[in-house]
């Protein structure tokens, strides 16, 4: 009788140093990002040392709470296997109604109220999309794009088309409100706002959603197969809501901060930030078709996103060359994480 055959388990610590990355890479692909992240920062570096300088690191901070709170929303909506392009279009309707309604009749309001209004109305703009999604049985990107274009419409129709340029006393204070400021030996003020404090709420907030929440495996579950979920008992219907809803209510604040920081409410705005949000969510490991994705690489995603977009210019390249190397970042990251899917 021949014995059965003996299988040998090789530590990982024994396997050569390429296999070992290859493994740690396929379970943490958010890694990936994290070396395209640290290549650029270094060229960048090089080129123009003041990039490490606190005021541009502050600056690069503050440019990227707009777009994680967006990059957040989306990742949530990929997770689950669909994809949001209207969250542009609430954030504009949320955060200018809103600041119009505060400015016209409730100019004291405390600021709570303010942002928690416009997370209640950027909420309730994504449940229509998740109703929408749910009941047609129509794939999101066609809702969202419809709805997008109709949160619009009725924005520059029906609320108005004039720039709000004077805040209530408290909005314009905590646009300015610092965290962290200082004077640097060459006497450039550095300053990282309050509301940069946003960004990692959401992103724990996100993360323990996800990971710790039975509505986190729900949306995983419905990413990685819609059938299947709803075999396993998950209520796809409040999979739909939630998600949108979440997005939607992300949206508002990061509009709503939009407006602090700027300290103006412009119904013209945040147009055209869907393919760099979604670019961003890619980047970070999430798959367009769902199922997969982590908060940390969302996080690293926008901030490899932010950065070439703010500070290219500082290593000599032109600004016109911006949509080019995000271009270039997207197919060498989709590629990677395309062969590791096969591998």
């Amino acid at each position: 009788m021949t014995p059965p055959s003996v299988v040998i388990l090789t530590s990982s610590a024994r396997l050569p140093w390429p296999t070992r990355l290859r493994l740690r890479l396929d379970r943490r692909p958010e890694l990936f990002t994290l070396f395209l992240l640290v290549c650029l920062c270094a060229f960048v570096g090089i080129a123009n040392p003041d990039f490490f300088q606190a005021a541009t690191l502050f600056d690069l901070a503050r440019s990227s709470v707009v777009t994680g709170l967006f990059a957040l929303g989306v990742f949530v909506i990929l997770a689950a296997g669909g994809i949001d392009v209207s969250f542009t279009a609430i954030a504009a309707l949320s955060m200018y109604s809103v600041t119009q309604l505060v400015v016209t009749h409730f100019p004291s309001a405390p600021l709570m109220l303010v942002f928690a209004a416009a997370a209640l109305g950027g909420g309730v703009l994504g449940l229509i999309n998740g109703f929408l999604v749910h009941e047609l049985k129509a794939p999101s990107l066609i809702v969202t794009i419809g709805t997008q274009y109709l949160f619009r419409g009725f924005l520059l129709t029906f609320i108005g088309t004039a720039w709000v340029a004077s805040l209530p006393d408290q909005m314009d204070h905590f646009g300015k409100l610092a965290l962290i400021e200082f004077v640097s030996v060459r006497g450039t003020k550095a300053m990282l706002p309050a509301f940069f404090l946003a960004l990692p709420a959401a992103a724990g907030l996100t993360w323990w959603i996800l990971n710790r929440t039975l509505m986190g495996r729900a949306i995983f579950a419905t990413g990685g197969s819609r059938d299947v979920a709803e075999r396993l008992g998950y209520n796809l219907r409040a999979v739909h809501f939630f998600i949108f809803a979440y997005t939607g209510a992300l949206a508002g604040v990061a509009g709503m901060i939009h407006v602090c920081s700027s300290r103006m409410a412009n119904p013209f705005d945040l147009v055209g930030m869907e393919i760099d949000v979604i670019a961003a969510v890619v980047l970070g490991g999430a798959r367009i078709t769902g199922g997969t994705g982590t908060v940390t690489g969302t996080v690293l995603g926008v901030v490899l996103v932010v950065v070439i977009n703010n500070v290219l210019i500082m290593a000599g390249v032109p600004s016109t060359w911006q949509r080019l190397v995000v271009g270039a970042f997207i197919l060498v990251a989709g590629a990677f994480f395309v062969v590791r899917r096969r591998r």
